[in-house]
Parts: C-alpha cells; sequence; structure tokens
C-alpha cells in the first residue's frame, strides 16, 4: 500500500504516468490532491495502477475523482513526443496535471 502522505502540514500531490513504455499513442500523467488526514475505504486497495484489472482501475478512478480535492489529467500527443522525446514528454505531462490542480499542491 501507499503511503497515506509525506507531510501533514501542506497540500501534496500524487502524481504518477501510463503510456511512457508504449510504442505509439500518447502519454498521459494524472496528479491528485487527497484530502489531508482522511481515511477512505478504498485507500487500501491502491499501490500500482498497471497491476489492477482494469474493471477495478475505472472503479478506483470514480472513487478518486469523488472524494478528491482536486485532480488533473494531462496528455502529451505522440507528434509532441517524437519531437521533444519521450522521458520529455512524460515530465510535461505529469508538470501539466500539477499545474492544473485547484487548489494548487504544495509539494508533490
Amino acid at each position: 500500500m501507499l503511503e497515506a502522505s509525506y507531510n501533514l502540514e501542506v497540500l501534496e500531490a500524487g502524481v504518477d504516468e501510463a503510456g511512457r513504455g508504449c510504442l505509439a499513442g500518447p502519454v498521459v500523467a494524472a496528479a491528485v490532491i487527497l484530502k489531508p488526514q482522511t481515511t477512505f475505504d478504498w485507500y487500501e486497495v491502491l499501490n500500482d495502477s498497471k497491476k489492477l484489472p482494469e474493471n477495478l482501475r475505472e472503479s478506483l478512478r470514480k472513487l478518486i475523482e469523488r472524494d478528491a480535492l482536486a485532480w488533473s489529467v494531462s496528455m502529451i500527443m505522440p507528434e509532441e513526443i517524437d519531437r521533444i522525446n519521450i522521458l520529455n514528454a512524460t515530465f510535461k505531462a505529469m508538470h501539466d496535471s500539477i499545474g492544473k490542480l485547484s487548489p494548487e499542491a504544495e509539494f508533490y
């Protein structure tokens, strides 16, 4: 299971990407701020989304969107990946998703 938080004194965002290992298609990153010091019944299931069955991943997505203080998703398309490379595209998607959070993350 993932640690609930690193620092309870600030708004902390978790960020992850998908699509970095694909040969074609976009790279997608999501950023989430959960309410500090809040326990969610679904939290025990979270760990590596890539290891979860698709139906459970979809169910968790809906719960996270419902319960999160803030969340956002960003996508970098293949044309931009070709121009800036996959590593930079991954970082860009992550920074873009963090930048769209409202309220803003103080730590990520």
